[in-house]
């Protein structure tokens, strides 16, 4: 392994996630989040998901591999020990911004700071930094433990080593990993919102079910998971501020999510993590 200590910034569903995920690969990780319970809930994720493994035999001992992950909301707890760190914060370019600001400041100057964002610019976030060169996206997909890709962003100062470093940590973790300029989007983002908000306007038009579209996108294209379903599991309220997001920076309406999406995110209706989206998680 090539880092001593992961730490991860945020406890919900993408952070915790990359904890389980680099615990499983061998590594001490320390989870940091703002509020107790929601530190709480991210480990009692882990620790359920972790014994699901074990049952699965995709792991040998749910309990010590739970053993190597710690759970706080102090901040120092991670950047004492953490030699590289990863932000799993919601969607918003302030709060990342804050986030990055705060961890340069507390942090030696050789630990690497990346970001899971999908979308946000990865050039902004480390303008918040004294140190942009030690700033890089890695962007995992949901659910990381599953998901074998691993998109890694370069902004304008990323460094050769930071760069090689984040390669390394997504080799140890198993992740199969894509290098991509710093644009709106990257490269999966700007594909994926295109087919799923237009996946989702053919729904509002009648053009077809939501059932039979990811199945045409399954059986027709080889697509694992269709992309109402695959929207599903993101969550549309993530989907609609990074639609919207491009929408701007790209001066394109591809990306706009239709009125059917946004219905959807005013009434909760998130996807999987609250049970109900296109389809109907409550009894999966």
């Amino acid at each position: 392994m090539t880092e001593d200590v992961i730490g991860v910034i945020g406890a919900g569903t993408m952070g915790s996630g990359i904890v389980q995920l680099a615990a499983q690969n061998g590594y001490e990780v320390v989870m940091r989040d703002i509020e107790a319970d929601i530190v709480a809930d991210g480990l009692e994720r882990i620790e359920e998901d972790l014994a699901e493994a074990e049952k699965r035999e995709i792991i040998e001992d749910a309990d010590t591999t739970f053993e190597r992950v710690t759970g706080t909301t102090d901040l120092e707890e991670v950047t004492e020990v953490a030699t590289f760190i990863v932000e799993a914060a919601p969607e918003d370019q302030n709060l990342k911004q804050s986030i990055f600001e705060e961890l340069d400041a507390q942090t030696d100057p050789d630990v690497v700071l990346g970001s899971n964002t999908s979308s946000i610019s990865i050039t902004e976030i480390a303008a918040a930094t004294d140190h942009p060169e030690r700033v890089i996206g890695t962007h995992f997909f949901n659910p990381p433990v599953k998901m074998e890709l691993l998109e890694l962003i370069t902004g304008h100062h990323t460094s050769d080593e930071t760069l090689e470093r984040a390669e390394s940590l997504g080799a140890d973790l198993g992740r199969n990993a894509i290098v991509v300029n710093d644009f709106p989007g990257f490269a999966t983002s700007r594909l994926g919102l295109v087919l799923g908000m237009e996946a989702a306007r053919m729904v509002q038009e009648g053009v077809a079910s939501a059932e039979d579209i990811d199945t045409a996108m399954e059986l027709g294209y080889n697509h694992p998971m269709g992309p109402l379903k695959l929207g599903d599991y993101n969550g549309w309220d993530v989907r609609v501020e990074v639609g919207e997001y491009l929408a701007e920076e790209l001066g394109s309406d591809v990306y706009r999510p239709p009125q059917i999406v946004k219905q959807m995110v005013r009434a909760g209706d998130h996807g999987v993590k609250t049970g109900q989206g296109f389809y109907d998680w409550d009894d999966q």
